[in-house]
């Protein structure tokens, strides 16, 4: 989210764009594998427990598993992070402690993102150091910006192009309470359009960390409307091919957040 750079106008995404980004697919979650993929990947050291439940934890903080959605069975879990069942199970078991996950019973049981979520609790101090801050937010300029560029220079595909539509749709369409989550959905489905697996997975660590100081500050009305903005903007370049332009756009964007973290937190 961020103020910089504001677009001179409302951009309608839908009717600007060529006809076949609004072709309508079955299924737009399709193009989230990456995503899921990448936070899915083989826990690294000794620490298989830590691992295992931040890895959950960022599933259900990015939005990739939604409030309401089942996670994986634990078996398949299992074998994808390369743990045991019971590390899967010991996790899944503290994060339902913490109220974010909830065991059903029955035919169409699993485990489920609870939906509300808790709410956030700022996971840092509320002062942070000014090399903190600037070490988050340079990572993700450098991370985001190349991003944008790398998925405007790709040959998108139809269920791709609806994907990041919907992302874009659910973003405009969020309360509040919701807008953090939905906008981290967006910036990750930019980065999994990039094609790169090594890229969404430091996205999202990255997104993690800028969440902790997003959470520290309020959430501006004013600021939502010009990120809304601006998202249209990164999104219409991206799906037109403008590698340069979704880069201008998503730096601009980028930069209105970094001031406003810049002058609630130093």
């Amino acid at each position: 989210m961020g103020t910089g750079g504001a677009a001179s106008e409302h951009l309608d995404v839908e009717p600007s764009t060529p006809a076949e980004t609004r072709v309508t697919v079955e299924s737009p979650e399709a193009a989230e594998s990456l995503a899921h993929e990448a936070l899915s990947r083989p826990v690294r050291g000794g620490n298989a427990f830590e691992e295992t439940l931040a890895r959950l934890l960022q599933l259900i903080r990015l939005g990739i598993v939604a409030p309401g959605e089942a996670l994986a069975p634990e078996r398949e879990l299992a074998t994808r992070f390369e743990v045991s069942r019971d590390t899967v199970r010991e996790a899944i078991r503290s994060l339902a402690d913490a109220g974010y996950l909830e065991s059903r019973r029955g035919r169409y049981g699993g485990t489920f993102v609870r939906d509300p979520l808790p709410p956030d609790r700022a996971e840092v101090d509320s002062t942070v150091s000014a090399a903190e801050l600037d070490d988050t937010l340079t990572l993700r300029a450098v991370l985001e910006v190349g991003a944008a560029r790398a998925a405007a220079g790709r040959a998108l595909t139809a269920v791709e192009r609806e994907s990041l539509h919907a992302r874009l749709r659910e973003l405009a369409a969020a309360e509040p309470a919701d807008y953090r989550r939905l906008d981290s959905r967006l910036h990750l489905t930019i980065a999994e359009l990039s094609g790169s697996p090594s890229l969404v997975s430091l996205v999202a660590d990255n997104r993690m960390r800028v969440n902790r100081l997003l959470d520290m500050i309020p959430l501006l009305a004013p600021n939502i409307a010009h990120s809304n903005e601006q998202h249209e903007l990164i999104v219409w370049s991206v799906l037109v091919g403008d590698a340069d332009q979704a880069a201008r756009a998503m730096a601009e964007h980028l930069e209105g957040s970094q001031s406003l973290l810049r002058a609630f937190l130093n």
